[in-house]
């Protein structure tokens, strides 16, 4: 298993690299447009201007601080779609994939069981998510002077984790995905299904009264409804994102081991 997770990690640092570069760039390019967005109060009058559902489903209420700006634009917005991408294609390729090129059945007949297998390759893919997760929050802790965001670091790092719990869950339901029919694009669209439902359960419940008990299924809201950057991580929310995330992989893990692989 050992083998399997350093094996995930090494073969694929050329791409986690690339991924933590444009994390940096997409840092460096919000964050300091604050201070000129917000000291001119331009932005003050354009969000006025915009309709109150608009500004709530595009989470932007909060941008007239420097934690909702950049809880909003980095990690609510360009940041959440880019780690979406990366870490449940990582998720749908880690079964679903070698499946469909016989890599699978090559690695299981070097006396590897399913499980190790399934443990390995979700552990390198958690490995990879919280390096990245670790490279936004340096960038963040870096630019946070310099483009007077005052930010509280301590409600940084544990919304940190919060927003890893976030992403790894539909990462594992990726992996579960894959590891249901041996294919990589129904591990796509689970894991899709669970970051993209989210978004929109998330934009739609702040949309009415009536609409509001969406929220209840949206991970998405699960973490950003408290509002972590500001006002620290819903550490409740942070749990069940992270116990969902095992419990997925642990199935995972338990319906490879039951089903044919090859078929």
């Amino acid at each position: 298993m050992f083998a399997i997770f350093t094996r995930g990690v090494v073969d694929s640092w050329r791409a986690t690299l690339a991924w933590a570069v444009g994390l940096v760039a997409a840092a460096a390019l919000y964050l300091p447009l604050f201070p000129s967005m917000v000291g001119n109060g331009q932005m003050q009058q354009l969000l006025k201007s915009l309709p109150t559902q608009l500004v709530r489903t595009l989470n932007y209420d909060q941008l007239g601080s420097g934690p909702g700006y950049t809880q909003s634009t980095l990690f609510g917005l360009l940041g959440f779609l880019l780690l979406s991408m990366a870490t449940i294609a990582w998720g749908a390729s880690a079964v679903g994939g070698d499946e469909e090129s016989g890599l699978l059945e090559l690695t299981l007949a070097h006396g590897v069981t399913r499980v190790q297998l399934v443990v390995g390759r979700a552990l390198a893919i958690l490995a990879r998510l919280l390096f990245l997760v670790l490279v936004m929050y340096c960038a963040v802790a870096v630019l946070n002077g310099p483009s007077q965001l005052n930010l509280d670091l301590g409600k940084v790092t544990g919304a940190a984790l919060g927003y890893a719990g976030l992403l790894a869950l539909s990462t594992a339901a990726a992996l579960l995905g894959g590891a249901l029919r041996g294919r990589r694009v129904h591990g796509l669209i689970l894991g899709a299904a669970v970051a993209v439902l989210g978004y929109v359960f998330n934009a739609v419940g702040k949309q009415s009264d009536s609409a509001k008990w969406l929220l209840d299924f949206s991970p998405y809201h699960w973490f950003f409804g408290s509002d972590p950057f500001s006002q620290g991580v819903d550490w409740g929310a942070c749990a069940g994102m992270w116990g969902g995330t095992v419990i997925l992989m642990a199935l995972a893990a338990l319906v490879l081991r039951a089903r044919d692989v090859g078929r």
